[in-house]
């Protein structure tokens, strides 16, 4: 079945879900003939690359959606910290810091959607990038916009709109109640129309069946994003799902290795959950597939000191990019 699906995501041939079923099934005694094969079509599409992006929590707290993973929910009770937009010098403060590290730097806020003043200042702040020279490509994920709003954030320089699906259409509805499945997807097609490239992907741990992980990659798919980022729940007190255990190392690299049969030539990126599952076995996220990171600080969970993620490229012999 690995030499199968292998051969077909080098010719970039759709893998069916009965291939999927049964790579997700696969043993722990697997594990080195998941490596090699998933490490050989990252290293075809990809080469011994690797992207890395940065972000910044740049509104905190006070959401209205009530996502069952998220401590910024207004709808829980966590101990988040709570803050409106960050200024534009405190925004490209932190990028110029990630600079040395990342070529990607996301700014990302809490809630629905920006109002108008918040956009303009998100605005300004993106098209200072190009006029202050910061070398970071700027991203940003701020919520269910409207095409024109895309565009005008492509307007000013904008390169790419990070929009998760979440979960799969079948288990939304358990994940979230103040939006729907199709809002996000309308999202990701209007940021798609806007010339912007897509950043699209989701979290796995808050009670979906292995049905909807594999329904969820091949949704993902369908909208041939850039880059797809995968998180893994980090359990918190207070929100509905902060009881549930921590994701199972064995079982996050099966699905590193599924996204990228899946989408052979896209950036497999994780984000969320990374130190949490994989420990000091971070080599692991490569090994498995993943050609990208997401380094230093995140929302609400820990993130992993920078130099370090330099250093573990290097010991793989990876050149970030």
């Amino acid at each position: 079945m690995l030499t199968a699906i292998t051969g077909k995501a080098l010719r970039r041939m759709a893998i069916s879900r009965d291939e999927a079923r049964e790579l997700l099934a696969l043993p722990r005694t697997a594990l080195t003939d998941i490596l090699q094969a998933a490490s050989r079509v990252r290293r075809h599409f990809k080469g011994d690359t690797a992207v890395l992006c940065s972000i910044i929590n740049a509104k905190s707290g006070k959401c209205s959606e009530n996502c069952i993973f998220c401590a910024q929910s207004a709808h829980h009770t966590t101990a988040v910290e709570e803050w409106p937009l960050r200024s534009d010098a405190e925004i490209t403060a932190v990028a110029r810091t990630d600079a040395p590290y990342a070529t990607l730097f996301g700014i990302v806020t809490s809630g629905r959607a920006l109002n108008k003043n918040e956009l303009a200042a998100v605005e300004k702040t993106i098209a200072g990038f190009a006029a202050e020279k910061i070398p970071q490509k700027p991203c940003a994920s701020l919520g269910i916009l409207t095409a024109a709003e895309l565009a005008a954030l492509k307007a000013v320089g904008l390169r790419r709109y990070h929009h998760n699906l979440e979960v799969s259409r079948n288990f939304f509805p358990k994940l979230c109640t103040t939006h729907t499945y199709d809002e996000r997807v309308a999202t990701v097609r209007a940021a798609q129309a806007a010339g912007l490239e897509t950043c699209v992907g989701g979290i796995f741990g808050v009670g979906e069946s292995v049905e909807d992980r594999i329904d969820l990659l091949f949704e993902i798919a369908a909208l041939a994003p850039d880059s797809v980022p995968l998180n893994f729940l980090v359990p918190i007190a207070g929100t509905p799902v902060g009881h549930l255990p921590s994701f199972d190392l064995f079982e996050a690299v099966k699905l590193i290795a599924l996204a990228r049969f899946i989408l052979p030539d896209k950036d497999i990126k994780v984000g969320g959950g990374r130190i949490e599952v994989f420990g000091d076995s971070q080599a692991l996220v490569f090994l498995a597939g993943a050609n990208s990171i997401i380094t230093g600080d995140l929302l609400t969970v820990k993130g992993r000191k920078s130099a370090d993620d330099i250093k573990l490229l290097a010991d793989l012999g990876l050149t970030p990019i």
